[in-house]
């Protein structure tokens, strides 16, 4: 595996692709690899002649610098972990490389998919996030670009820039993967007390139960039960909402035409997590 540690050791590589006109699978990451990170390179291996990772701590998406400087770094476990599913490429960008003037972000019209939800809870961090995000795609130019859908208002806003940026890339978009309590695997995971590990399980059962409830009564009941199911836990809750999938707008009523998603945001002590369900 080619191990790309400056932007011209990437348009090496980029050109050798271009060159033979083959097929480029390409995976964004921040690192700390989990059997999900990996479920997107297995897909990306399977579709394309290449496959290429980054990693890269991106540090506009982080409106708390806190949670930046603790984020987990384990690039040389990441590396031997890519290796050992096949990827034939990862690029170890600097800052410089992809803040050259810098750490400015973007201007980018999300046309309010970044206003709801993590947009309204975490300031900036989607114009940081789809900032990395563009500038990695021009500079690798990939065939296709893979992101999991724990993060899916995330994949929502950057499946909204490839089309308004006309960027020539498929976003391919693919399930979470959980661990075996229902846990939506995370980085952030790791950073978990055993007990708050255990309890953070309920975050999953309780999107079960909204899709339970979902058959019976309108979203905002559903998020009225599900906010007090809460109270009687140790895990704060910072929103539980239920929104039309394709706008990220909140849902005033089930339209059988239509898909609906519920996403969370909890407090496992002083670690955020999230998860999404679909549940209609």
């Amino acid at each position: 595996m080619l191990i790309l540690k400056t932007r011209n050791e990437l348009f090496d590589f980029i050109q050798y692709i271009n060159a033979k006109n083959l097929s480029l699978g390409f995976v964004p990451t921040m690192g700390a690899l989990h059997d999900g990170h990996l479920s997107l390179f297995k897909r990306a291996i399977e579709d394309n002649q290449y496959t290429i990772g980054s990693i890269f701590v991106n540090p506009t998406q982080f409106d708390n610098q806190n949670d930046l400087l603790k984020y987990p770094r384990t690039v040389e476990d990441d590396i031997n972990k890519l290796k050992s599913v096949g990827c034939d490429a990862v690029y170890l960008p600097g800052v410089e490389d992809l803040y050259p003037n810098g750490l400015e972000c973007d201007t980018i019209a999300m046309n309010g998919l970044d206003l709801v939800m993590e947009g309204e809870f975490r300031p900036g961090h989607f114009q940081g996030m789809a900032t990395v995000v563009k500038r990695l795609l021009l500079q690798i130019n990939p065939t296709r670009a893979y992101f999991g859908e724990k993060d899916f208002q995330q994949l929502q806003i950057i499946r909204h820039m490839v089309r308004a940026l006309k960027l020539p890339v498929e976003i391919v978009g693919m399930p979470i993967i959980r661990e075996s309590s229902g846990l939506a695997m995370s980085s952030r995971n790791m950073r978990l007390t055993p007990d708050f590990k255990k309890k953070s399980i309920f975050i999953y059962q309780s999107l079960l139960k909204a899709k339970e409830l979902s058959s019976h009564y309108t979203p905002q009941k559903v998020v009225s039960k599900i906010e007090k199911m809460y109270l009687n836990t140790d895990l704060k809750l910072e929103y539980f909402t239920i929104v039309n999938e394709e706008t990220l707008l909140t849902a005033n009523t089930f339209d059988d035409c239509k898909n609906y998603r519920a996403f969370i945001a909890v407090f496992a002590g002083d670690i955020r997590l999230i998860d999404n369900l679909q549940i209609r």
